[in-house]
């Protein structure tokens, strides 16, 4: 009897595989294997077959960590590699203060800000969260006055948990019970016993390099349930704890990213001074140096998947790009997205300097205080002679101008159907394909998902515009370089269109425009007067040129003392292109995004898909190219 290749996990399949392989043997060969008992037993066991042939795929998944579903299992994978996955962020706010001491009885010489909670946010989406510090902080008193400055407070509640050792229990095991603990606000202290006053502060290891038999370190990784579990030394690397040993840990419990933005604040801290006396006057009103940013949840499945490989390819220092994304997602874990160039590329080049661009969770852009501090964490890992910049993220915007035809008789309603394929845009436009940097906008893409949105949908012709938003420095001269990372398309003039600004020495509400040279690869930047939609008066030439090969504009020193549009009270001037390519790419620092706000969706009824103009002779089209206006 043939042997059957049993390779299928489909249940029918390997029922069908089955009877074949019966079949094969001459006792079975007539035999009605549906209209007999024979049949339930074929059920059963190509039942059992299926769960076992499942059961052996996922566990085969599981183990490899780019294959790799449950949390546990992929943790344990990155584990192996050395990677510790990012815990739940605090946000971090920065504030000061101070505390008058003249109206106190004694004349202190030091004041201490306890550990714990130190300031109510005002309410804040709804919600008052509590801010704190995990360790004490004192300040010496001079002139009757101590000065709280520039401290930095963790969203969340401090909390204290205590471990005796037993080295009778092997299986002991110290977890933080807490899932949404931070553990950059975590500090461990060991007594020699219970009845000790004094304790040891114990460092975290960031790795093994360094370390000996009496190192007073501990290690860190994730266990059951995102809870964190705290491993000490064996007595050849690091300190081994003894019996009766006590071991204190106090850390943050945080919202996560539910505090970011939080930027008033109520003191509600416990001051002393030197003799431990409690002050409870003379505080002053607190100062916001940097109002609340950087709380995230704990790393994602997906994060450790994508960064636990390339961690364990940077060994800890930063040299390539590379080294440089995945280090900064592991000191900044509110990262959403990140990109690292070389000066070299740039033009002209920058030698020695390695350039970040950060697009963080929650906002657009990074406070001073915190990109110094990104800065100041990544120093540990850079190779001598380069320095890291952060620079501020830079949109690259994609508008669309999307004609949708549409069968009358299958959606009747053109507004709803309007709305429905506007909704089904800004779904595309939170992907994950775009909102990255390297990101591309694929315009087969796009059409499609015009398409797919609703089955009366019959074409749809969709054109594309980039767009940079211009922050002008008002009533100062200064110049200007906008680069859009994507080729222009060259047509003779009006290629590029700016929403109105006001510059000194003309008056009334001027634009841009461009007009190319007989090469075709540049051209000048002119100041413009609209007369009309189509028509304009050029008020000065050469105040920039356009390189449309790089997809680059610059401007001449110029003095703007105004702007028809302002986001959060930020004048900007919207200066549009078109591309040469319909498919868009975010290069370098160029954060690409879909903005569905400045898009515009038409449906137009298709009369020959209805039947109502078979022929088509009153069939509308519309145009792929441009509007013909000069402005925006």
């Amino acid at each position: 009897m043939p042997l059957t290749k049993f390779s299928n996990l489909d249940f029918d399949q390997i029922k069908t595989q089955i009877k074949d392989y019966l079949r094969a043997n001459s006792n079975f060969t007539d035999f009605d294997f549906e209209g007999s008992n024979f049949s339930v037993l074929i059920d059963t066991l190509a039942y059992n077959t299926y769960i076992t042939s499942y059961n052996a795929n996922m566990v085969s998944n599981e183990v490899f960590i780019d294959s790799a579903t449950l949390r546990e299992n992929v943790v344990s994978l990155a584990r192996n590699i050395g990677y510790l996955p990012s815990s739940r962020k605090s946000a971090k706010a920065t504030i000061s203060f101070f505390v008058d001491t003249s109206s106190l009885t004694t004349n202190p010489t030091t004041m201490t800000l306890r550990a714990g909670l130190v300031a109510l946010s005002d309410s804040f989406g709804g919600t008052n969260f509590t801010f704190c510090i995990p360790e004490d902080v004192t300040v010496p008193v001079t002139d009757d006055s101590a000065f709280f400055e520039n401290i930095e407070i963790y969203e969340g509640t401090f909390l204290t948990k205590e471990f005796t050792v037993d080295t009778s229990n092997i299986d002991q095991r110290f977890i933080i019970p807490n899932s949404n603990a931070d553990t950059s606000t975590l500090v461990v202290q060991v007594k020699e016993s219970s009845f000790d006053i004094s304790s040891v502060k114990y460092q975290l290891a960031q790795s093994l390099v360094d370390i000996n038999s009496l190192s007073k370190i501990f290690l860190l990784q994730e266990s059951v349930d995102e809870k964190f579990e705290i491993l000490f030394g064996d007595g050849v690397f690091g300190n081994r704890l003894e019996n009766g040993n006590v071991i204190t840990t106090t850390y943050v419990i945080t919202n996560g990213d539910l505090g970011n933005g939080a930027s008033t604040f109520t003191f509600a801290g416990r001051l002393v001074d030197n003799e431990n006396r409690v002050v409870t006057t003379g505080v002053s009103a607190i100062s916001v140096i940097s109002p609340a940013q950087g709380g995230g949840e704990i790393e994602s499945v997906d994060s450790i998947r994508k960064y636990a490989p390339l961690k364990y390819a940077s060994q800890n220092r930063a040299v390539t790009n590379q080294d440089y994304e995945v280090l900064t997602k592991q000191v900044f874990p509110d990262t959403e997205s990140v990109s690292s160039f070389g000066g070299e590329d740039l033009d002209p080049p920058q030698y020695g300097r390695v350039f970040i661009a950060i697009k963080p969770k929650n906002g657009n852009y990074l406070s001073n205080f915190v990109k110094s501090s990104i800065i100041d964490d990544l120093k540990k890992y850079t190779v001598a002679g380069i320095s890291p910049r952060i620079i501020d993220l830079k949109y690259l915007y994609v508008e669309i101008n999307s004609n949708v035809y549409y069968n009358t008789n299958q959606f009747p309603s053109s507004s709803s159907l309007k709305t429905k394929v506007m909704e089904c845009l800004d779904i595309y436009s939170k992907t994950a394909e775009l909102n990255t940097y390297g990101a591309r906008l694929k315009y087969s893409k796009l059409l499609r998902v015009i398409d797919d949105c609703d089955s009366s949908i019959t074409s749809n012709i969709t054109t594309i515009r980039i767009r940079r938003d211009l922050r002008p420095v008002i009533n100062n001269f200064a110049e200007y370089e906008l680069c859009y990372g994507n080729r222009f398309h060259v047509i003779e003039g009006q290629n590029i269109k700016t929403s109105g600004f006001f510059v000194e020495g003309y008056a009334g509400e001027v634009f841009l425009s461009d007009a190319p040279f007989s090469d075709m690869r540049t051209g000048t930047i002119d100041l413009i007067r609209a007369i009309s939609d189509t028509e304009m008066q050029v008020l000065r030439r050469d105040i920039g040129t356009i390189d449309y090969i790089k997809g680059e504009i610059l401007l001449n020193p110029i003095k703007i003392v105004g702007t028809s549009k302002s986001i959060a009270e930020f004048p900007i001037i919207e200066v549009q292109a078109i591309p040469y390519s319909n498919d868009v790419i975010g290069l370098q620092d160029l954060f690409l995004q879909l903005d569905i706000s400045k898009s515009n969706v038409s449906v137009v009824s298709d009369t020959m898909s209805s039947g109502a103009d078979i022929s088509g002779s009153r069939y509308t089209v519309s145009s792929s190219f441009s509007n013909g206006k000069i402005t925006r």
